[in-house]
């Protein structure tokens, strides 16, 4: 049981943190050859921290193998990051929608 409390500690893997909600107005002044550098860029931005938090969950994993250790948990990870990224990706898309774009 212990094992299973420990576990519940660990780092989220990207795949399962929901997004953020970021309001579409936010970019709705853009057009579209603006709001494909801006998807691109937030794009980038989430591969990125996902990649961090990814790294997190692995070495949590590790820690509570080895030591029953969630190693996040003392220094922290990337959740709402993640969750920020994916809401600003799908804000975008969403703007790119109602403006038209291709």
């Amino acid at each position: 049981m212990a094992v299973i409390a420990i576990a519940a500690g660990c780092a989220t893997r990207p795949e399962s943190i929901s997004a953020s909600y970021v309001s579409h107005e936010k970019y709705s002044d853009g057009d579209c050859a603006m709001l494909t550098t801006q998807i691109s860029d937030a794009r980038a931005e989430l591969a990125k921290v996902s990649e961090e938090q990814n790294s997190k969950a692995n070495v949590d994993a590790w820690g509570v193998f080895l030591l029953g250790i969630p190693f996040s948990k003392l220094s922290g990870d990337k959740e709402a990051d993640v969750a920020r990224w994916k809401g600003e990706v799908a804000a975008i898309e969403t703007a790119q929608i109602k403006a038209k774009c291709k």
